[in-house]
């Protein structure tokens, strides 16, 4: 069996967007979590193999994605595609350049794009620079992220501080004038010795224009968006995702990220009147004796979700957070409610939910190994970027329905649609 797609993805929930985009353009898509022990035994045209590297130390992000490719390529992957966030994530040192520097060697390729555009999700790149809407990314919440601030919107320059590889661009112009038009430039930037390329786009219609100048690359870099572009390679046409059941069951919303959207989507839960409970930092960091924070949140959750989802979350704004950070280190802090998130996961599993909706990349990337996912199928999109998706938990002995949400996604009303 031979797969014509292999996408290493650097976190979880962007592993979930790329899928949800491949399957919608046309392709069977099955997702694993992390790098399988074993063949690819299902039917696909493209695997996404989900990490959870994009905030790791350089050298093991590097590792683990090298591990990632050699896998792929037994599979008989055509063609690589590492896939990372509409935000671009990264801090001053990585992980956007190495991995993708690692991943060029290792293929013997000289020469790839760079794009995290998602339209759909308003994420655009114009002239090099990020959108997030109509704002440049710097100004859009993403400067305060508190583990990879933003804070430069021009691509050329972030990805250029990450790798030694000569970084250019190939604009909107040359986008717009068609895949020939981009063949010439990335030939034309070759000769002057670029080795990546940025590359604009601010609608979906420069995605398809891009997608067959793609065509038989070793290698491409991007957000999900580009995924819409490339099925039509292979002759494959777009087609709505096949409708996974969800699962029956108790609801749960758990929500780490501290995104602008996803602070917007926990006032939206309150307000509605539904029940929601914030977890302190602090708190996990220096319970009261014989105190356990996370019994006491299920203890909480359990009488309520007999009536409709509940929330727990650890999302505050900026300034709190820094606080936070402040007191007790950035990398603690992070740990201390990925953690006590996780376990409170595996609790509300073990007490009867089935539909369960994580907010945060790396929130997501902790509960989903908690609970021991392994491959999960794509079921119906919630909202752009984000499906539902189910997977047999050991947890519950049988599977659980999962919306992995990135933090900057979705709409406010998000966490009660999508049990609509």
């Amino acid at each position: 069996m031979s797969i014509k797609l292999g996408c290493i993805a650097d976190d979880f929930t962007g592993a979930t967007d790329l899928a949800n985009n491949l399957v919608r353009a046309g392709m069977r898509t099955v997702q694993t979590i992390g790098v399988p022990g074993e063949p690819l035994r299902a039917d696909a045209d493209a695997v996404v193999v989900a990490l959870k590297t994009r905030t790791l130390p350089v050298e093991d992000a590097v590792a683990q994605s090298l591990a990632a490719l050699e896998w792929l390529r037994q599979q008989g992957a055509e063609q690589i595609y590492f896939k990372y966030c509409s935000t671009f994530d990264s801090t001053p040192d990585g992980n956007i350049g190495p991995v993708t520097d690692a991943l060029m060697t290792r293929l013997g390729t000289s020469f790839t794009i760079a794009t995290p555009a998602f339209p759909d999700n308003k994420r655009t790149v114009f002239k090099g620079y990020l959108f997030a809407g109509d704002v440049l990314l710097n100004e859009s919440g993403m400067q305060h992220h508190p583990l990879t601030p933003m804070t430069d919107p021009n691509l050329v320059r972030v990805l250029q501080a990450q790798t030694a590889r000569k970084v250019g661009l190939i604009d909107y112009s040359v986008v717009a004038a068609g895949a020939d038009a981009i063949l010439a430039r990335i030939q034309a930037l070759k000769d002057e010795g670029v080795e990546i390329a940025i590359v604009d786009a601010v609608s979906n219609d420069d995605l398809l224009r891009l997608g067959p100048a793609l065509r038989g690359m070793p290698l491409v870099t991007a957000g999900s968006g580009v995924a819409i572009g490339l099925p039509g390679n292979w002759g494959l046409a777009p087609a709505s995702a096949a409708s996974q059941a969800r699962a029956p069951g108790l609801q749960a919303v758990v929500a780490g990220s501290c995104s602008s959207a996803t602070n917007a989507q926990v006032a939206a839960f309150i307000e509605s009147g539904r029940p929601a409970l914030a977890l302190d930092p602090l708190r996990l960091a220096s319970p009261a004796p014989d105190e356990d924070v996370v019994a006491q949140v299920l203890d909480w959750a359990e009488p309520r979700m007999q009536d409709g989802p509940v929330l727990v979350y650890s999302t505050a704004e900026p300034d709190a957070v820094k606080a936070a950070q402040g007191a007790l280190g950035v990398a603690r802090a992070g740990a201390l409610i990925e953690a006590a998130i996780a376990r409170i996961a595996v609790g509300l599993v073990e007490r009867g939910v089935r539909q369960l909706i994580v907010a945060g990349g790396e929130t997501s990337g902790a509960v989903v190994q908690a609970l021991g996912l392994q491959q999960m199928a794509i079921g119906e999109q919630i909202d752009p970027g984000v499906p539902w998706c189910a997977g047999y938990t050991p947890v519950a002995r049988g599977d659980v329905s999962i919306a992995l949400k990135s933090g900057n996604f979705g709409t406010r009303d998000f966490f009660t649609k999508a049990f609509g």
